[in-house]
C-alpha cells in the first residue's frame, strides 16, 4: 500500500535516517497508512548527533525502544505551522507531551527548532527538526 507522495516517502527525500529507523521498527506501514498524521522528522544530522543512542537502538533487540523514540515524533491529524500557538502542548503518539515555544519566528517543538515546514505528503505534512525528541519515559 505505498505511495509515493506518503509520508515514509516524502521523508525519504532529506531525512534517510529516520526512514531507515521507522522500518527497523517495523512502523513503515503506519506512515504508509490513512493518516493524517503530522511527523517532526529529525535530520540526519540531528540523528548524527546521538549516533551511540541510535546505533544501539537500530539493533534488533531495541525495536521496542525504538518504536517509542519514533513515535515521540508522530502526532495524530494533519497540524500545519499555523495551527500551532506559543505556549500549547501537543501529545505525540507515544504519549509524551510536547511544548510548542514560538519566539521572533523561531518555532521549536520541546527542544527541538522546526528548520523547515509544511512539506505535504499525500497522509499528512512533516516539519523537519534539528534534534531527536527523545522520550522522557
Amino acid at each position: 500500500m505505498t505511495n509515493e507522495n506518503d509520508l515514509l516517502a516524502v521523508a525519504a527525500e532529506n531525512c534517510k535516517t529516520l526512514t531507515s529507523a521507522v522500518t527497523a521498527a517495523g512502523l513503515d506501514e503506519t506512515l504508509q497508512g490513512k493518516g493524517p498524521f503530522t511527523v517532526f522528522a529529525p535530520t540526519d544530522r540531528a540523528f548524527a548527533a546521538i549516533q551511540k543512542d541510535v546505533d544501539n537502538l537500530m539493533k534488533p533487540e531495541n525495536k521496542s525502544e525504538l518504536g517509542k523514540v519514533l513515535t515521540n515524533h508522530v502526532i495524530k491529524g494533519k497540524t500545519m505551522l499555523a495551527d500551532l500557538k506559543d505556549g500549547q502542548e501537543i501529545t505525540t503518539m507515544e504519549g509524551e507531551k510536547l511544548k510548542v515555544s514560538i519566539k521572533d519566528n523561531k518555532v521549536m517543538i520541546g527542544n527541538a527548532i522546526v528548520s523547515s515546514t509544511d512539506i505535504p505528503a499525500s497522509n499528512g505534512v512533516i516539519h523537519v527538526i534539528d534534534s531527536v525528541l527523545l522520550p522522557t519515559t
